[in-house]
């Protein structure tokens, strides 16, 4: 039997569970049993929790259905439970260094308490100190165990069930189990501790709980805050069968009741409902209401007189419930000129169209990536809707004949962003768009992520300086309805470098599509267009941007490559679009394909990939077409700009030091060789998941036509998809 067997339930949060299982099995004391809960074995946290499974004998994954909700979760836990003490550690939070040694010594002083309290660290997602909530109270205890009736303020209630440890035969005997529905946590601390004989203090911080940005989801508005009083009521009922004394019950009456009143003092979570919500916590304050109980002093004290005689309208006046609105004028733009603002300012009182859709790509570069290719679907499957692709000035050329554009600043540029029911963007719209009631705004994505992104940047310190306000950044984000995935890893990463309230739609890259649908002719007139010579081997050379580069360095000498790869050997050199000057560096047999709109044009066109870190190479998986990593400076790049995982660890084909050794992989041919293979089915298997061919279609479907996931086209299975055939494969057909 193991010591302690860890609890961790992951809804919601795959993003992060990964640090949570590690801050466990990196523990001193190892005597423990590891339980991650998940919706299921193919949900995203199932795979984390599945890796760690593969890796640790200690890890034993359970599966609760989301509809159990947090209560259902923690129950199938200790269902599977076997240690002697049960600990909870929500899948967004960290056991801290230390914690189960120091649990284990003070257990050992304390003998078998039912119940071991301990300090927790509420961490603030982004600035601010961090609070010990539960210090001045535990300060208050015995030193050794004690009855609960010692310190009868401790009734468990202020506690997440997190912040203790309880002995599983206890749990066991008294048949003690997370309540159903929400605010479970209020349920369970006050029933384990009606429950518990004997408890103790452990005075250290345990657990770190990290604060979501969205903040909790008991605080926000629904018809769930009335399952606050069907905890109470369930804790008070259970206590007035017990041999509770008097003390104890006031305690666990008054402070179930002061969360009671904190939410019937904020209207605003019962959006309706609120009058029922008061009327049932008044019945239940004057049936459980102790003997002899008498008010707190002060306005709180006011609060329960109102409380007691049903008095909604004094209370509503009392809490001052008349909210005040923010004007939408605060939040408005401020485009350079005062016409152009004031126009901006009338149109969003103007009806949102329905039929508009607005779309923009790498911050208006031209008609590219995502956002084409969901708008080029769009006109076939949504023909009803307008389309109008904002673009700079100086790209105005490039669009196509047949899209509609409006030029970046121009006046019919705010006036689309303004009436326009549908925003698609692979980047993000400038800094004062308003996002309108009604309004859809898709985050497509344009890579998946190697290095860090978004708030994860801020320990970089080359990265923060060039990437503005975070708290600009998270207000572009808060924008967001749907944020699009390529893949599980993606997913999990968005969660942590954007935190937002989005629904994530696992639906693929549409911008790779072409890499299942497009034809041998496509490839061969790509190929012409080019310039490639006929026989050739077509290396696409694509090296990521550097943050501590001042300018564009190519990182190779790409003549002095292609004498020493082979005469046959031709690079089409791809940098960076942070690059793109319309300027072309090539020779004979180097062509320069920065400037080119298409990306996928030219991956179709190559016969192997050269990348270093950019994120290229997951979109180019898709092709299944040999990819070597140049990874001359990894431990330089991943110092300064950080990254998600170790690319030398688990490439996508062989990995090339120096300049010697890529051009040697290409001479001899081991670039394409079977051991390239077997990493590349691994790579692709796990980040090409949902690229086969329809992504743009179950955007369009679901995001523009409002049908619902399960109408959607489901995902091609991998061994079951052709690619893009190479020119080489052309040529011996």
């Amino acid at each position: 039997m193991p010591r302690f067997s860890i609890i961790v339930p992951s809804h919601g949060v795959a993003g992060r569970l990964s640090q949570a299982l590690d801050s466990v099995l990196g523990q001193s004391f190892g005597d423990l049993q590891l339980i991650p809960v998940c919706d299921a074995p193919d949900a995203p946290a199932g795979e984390v929790a599945a890796g760690h499974a593969e890796r640790d004998c200690r890890v034993t994954p359970v599966d609760s259905p989301p509809s159990a909700g947090l209560g259902g979760a923690r129950n199938a836990g200790l269902r599977a439970a076997t240690g002697a003490y049960v600990l909870f550690l929500d899948g967004d939070d960290l056991l801290l260094p230390g914690a189960l040694a120091a649990l284990d010594a003070r257990l050992a002083e304390t003998g078998a308490v039912d119940v071991l309290y301990v300090e927790h660290e509420r961490a603030p997602w982004w600035e601010g100190e961090p609070g010990n909530p539960a210090a001045p109270l535990l300060a208050k205890a015995p030193t050794g165990s004690f009855a609960p009736a010692e310190l009868p303020e401790l009734t468990g209630v202020p506690f997440p069930a997190w912040s203790a440890v309880y002995r599983r035969s206890f749990l066991v005997e008294q048949e003690l189990a997370f309540p159903d529905s929400h605010f479970t946590d209020l349920g369970w601390g006050g029933l384990t501790t009606v429950a518990a004989g004997r408890i103790a203090v452990l005075r250290r911080v345990v657990v770190r709980h990290r604060l979501r940005r969205q903040g909790s989801r008991l605080n926000l508005p629904g018809p769930h805050q009335h399952a606050l009083l069907d905890q109470v009521d369930l804790v008070l009922t259970r206590a007035a069968g017990g041999a509770l004394s008097a003390e104890r019950f006031r305690a666990l009456f008054e402070q179930l009741f002061t969360q009671v009143l904190k939410t019937a003092s904020r209207p605003e979570r019962l959006p309706s409902g609120h009058r029922a919500f008061f009327r049932r916590a008044a019945g239940l304050y004057r049936r459980h209401r102790p003997a002899g109980y008498r008010a707190p002093g002060g306005s709180l004290g006011v609060q329960h007189r109102l409380l007691a005689a049903g008095a909604y309208t004094a209370f509503r006046a009392l809490r001052g419930a008349n909210q005040v609105t923010v004007r939408a004028a605060e939040r408005l733009p401020r485009p350079r000129m005062l016409r152009t603002r004031l126009r901006y300012a009338r149109d969003l009182r103007r009806p949102l169209d329905p039929r508009l859709a607005v779309y923009c790509a790498y911050w208006g570069r031209g008609y590219a990536c995502n956002p084409a290719a969901i708008h080029a679907k769009a006109r076939e499957l949504a023909p009803h809707i307008r389309s109008v692709f904002l673009v700079e000035a100086d790209q105005a050329h490039a669009m196509p004949q047949d899209v509609d554009y409006a030029v970046i600043g121009s006046r019919r540029y705010w006036n689309v962003l303004a009436r326009a029911t549908y925003l698609v963007n692979n980047a993000n719209f400038a800094e004062g768009i308003v996002k309108r009631p009604g309004s859809v705004h898709l985050q497509t994505q344009h890579g998946t992520p190697l290095k860090t992104m978004g708030v994860d940047q801020s320990t970089y310190p080359v990265v923060a300086a060039r990437s503005g306000s975070f708290t600009k950044l998270l207000g572009r984000v808060d924008r967001w309805d749907f944020n699009l995935s390529a893949n599980r890893h993606s997913t999990q990463m968005w969660e942590r470098a954007y935190p937002g309230s989005y629904e994530h739609l696992e639906y693929g890259y549409p911008r790779n599509d072409v890499y299942c649908t497009a034809t041998g002719e496509d490839v061969a007139r790509v190929r012409r267009e080019l310039g490639v010579p006929e026989g050739a081997t077509a290396v696409l050379y694509a090296p990521t941007h550097r943050d501590h580069h001042t300018g564009f360095e190519p990182g190779l000498d790409l003549e002095a490559f292609c004498a020493a790869a082979g005469e046959d050997i031709v690079v089409l050199l791809r940098a960076h679009y942070f690059y793109d000057r319309g300027r072309a560096l090539g020779s004979d047999r180097i062509i320069d394909v920065t400037a080119h709109r298409s990306s996928e044009d030219v991956c179709l066109a190559s016969d192997a990939l050269v990348t270093d870190y950019s994120s290229i190479m997951f979109d180019y998986a898709n092709l299944d077409r040999p990819i070597v990593v140049y990874a001359d400076d990894w431990d330089v790049y991943r110092e300064t700009r950080g990254v998600y995982f170790d690319l030398t660890a688990e490439p996508p084909g062989h990995i090339a030091r120096t300049p010697e050794e890529l051009a040697a992989l290409f001479r001899d041919g081991s670039y394409a060789d079977a051991g390239a293979a077997a990493l590349r089915a691994a790579f692709r298997e796990r980040f090409c998941a949902f690229d086969d061919g329809r992504a743009a279609e179950r955007v369009v479907r679901r995001v523009l036509l409002g049908e619902p996931p399960e109408a959607l086209p489901p995902v091609i299975p991998l061994a079951d998809r052709v690619p893009a055939p190479a020119a080489a494969t052309l040529a011996r057909s």
